[in-house]
C-alpha cells in the first residue's frame, strides 16, 4: 500500500490530517495526564515530512512547531521543549528527505526511459515511432481494464522500451530493405533477451514490472511465442497487453518491404487471433476501443 502512497504523496497529506486530529482528540477526551500518545504525535511527524515535503521551508518548520507545542501541553513528561522541537525538526526533515529521494529516483528512471528511448531512435527512426505507438495504445486499453494510474503508467512507460533489445541487433539486419531470412528473423527474435539484459540492473525496472514486458512482450497466449514460451496467465498481464498493442501497429505500419494493413483488416487478423496469439480478455477490451464488431 505504501508504494502506492510514495507515488502519490497527497495520501500522507490525508493521513497527516487524521492522525493529528485523533491524537489531539484522544488527549484531550481520555486523559490530558496519559503520557501514552506520544507516539502518535511522532507519526503525525513523519506523515507531515512525507506529505509536504515539497512545501518550503517556513510551513514545514512552523506546522512541526505546533505538532511540538501540541505534544508538550497535552503530554506532560519530563523534558525541556528545545529538545522536543530538535527532535521533531530532526525527524520532519528526514521524511522530507525520505520523499525527496524517492521522487528524484522516481523522475530519474523516466528521464532513463526517455533516454533509452531516443538511443533506439538513433538506430532505427521506424522502430523508435513505433514504441511510442505502442505505450499509447497499451496505456489506452490499462485505462479501459481500469488499471491503476501506476500500472498504467508503468505499462505506458514499457512500451517505450520494448524493443529496447533492438539496440544489440546488427543495423544489416535491422535495417534491411527486404524481407528478413528466416536466419535473419531468428536473430531479431533475440531482441528481448538482449533488452532485459541491457536493463536487468535497474533496480527500479525490475520492481515495477518493466523487465517483464521488454522479456515476455512476444509470448503468445497460447505457448507458442518467445523467448519462454510462457502460455495462458503465465505471461505477465502488462506483458500480454503490450502484446496485443505491439501486433497492432506493426500490422498497420508501412514497412519498405511490405505495405501495412487496413484498419479494418488488421482488426479483423486480431479478431482471428483471439484465444491463440492474444489473451482473448484483453483482445476484446482492444477492439472495443475501435468499437469494431465481426
Amino acid at each position: 500500500m505504501f508504494s502506492k502512497w510514495f507515488n502519490k504523496p497527497v495520501y500522507f497529506r490525508y493521513a497527516f490530517y487524521i492522525s493529528f486530529a485523533v491524537s489531539v482528540l484522544f488527549n484531550l477526551i481520555c486523559s490530558k495526564k496519559s503520557d501514552s500518545f506520544y507516539l502518535l504525535y511522532m507519526l503525525d511527524t513523519v506523515l507531515f515530512g512525507l506529505g509536504f515535503y515539497n512545501c518550503s521551508n517556513w510551513f514545514i518548520i512552523l506546522v512541526s512547531t505546533i505538532i511540538v507545542l501540541s505534544r508538550y501541553y497535552l503530554v506532560p513528561q519530563a523534558g525541556h521543549i528545545i529538545s522536543y522541537l530538535i527532535t521533531y525538526y530532526l525527524i520532519t526533515y528526514i521524511s522530507v528527505g525520505l520523499m525527496k529521494q524517492y521522487q528524484r529516483v522516481k523522475t530519474g528512471s523516466i528521464e532513463l526511459i526517455l533516454a533509452l528511448s531516443k538511443a533506439l531512435d538513433s538506430r532505427d527512426n521506424y522502430t523508435a515511432h513505433h514504441s511510442e505507438c505502442v505505450a499509447n495504445i497499451a496505456y489506452k486499453i490499462a485505462k479501459e481494464m481500469n488499471l491503476s494510474k501506476n500500472l498504467c503508467a508503468v505499462i505506458h512507460q514499457g512500451g517505450l522500451l520494448q524493443d529496447i533489445g533492438k539496440i544489440g541487433i546488427p543495423e544489416h539486419i535491422l535495417l534491411k530493405h527486404e524481407k528478413l531470412t528466416d536466419d535473419e528473423y531468428n536473430t531479431i527474435k533475440k531482441h528481448p533477451v538482449i533488452g532485459y539484459d541491457i536493463i536487468k540492473h535497474i533496480a527500479i525496472f525490475n520492481e515495477n514490472g518493466i523487465l517483464d514486458i521488454v522479456l515476455y512482450h512476444h509470448e503468445r497466449y497460447d505457448g507458442k511465442g518467445y523467448p519462454k514460451g510462457l502460455k495462458g496467465n503465465q505471461i505477465p498481464l502488462i506483458a500480454r497487453i503490450v502484446a496485443i498493442a505491439d501486433s497492432y501497429d506493426a500490422m498497420i505500419s508501412n514497412r519498405l518491404y511490405r505495405k501495412g494493413m487496413s484498419l479494418e483488416d488488421c482488426l479483423k487478423e486480431i479478431e482471428k487471433n483471439k484465444g491463440t496469439q492474444f489473451d482473448p480478455e484483453i483482445t476484446d477490451i482492444f477492439l472495443s476501443l475501435f468499437d469494431f464488431r465481426e
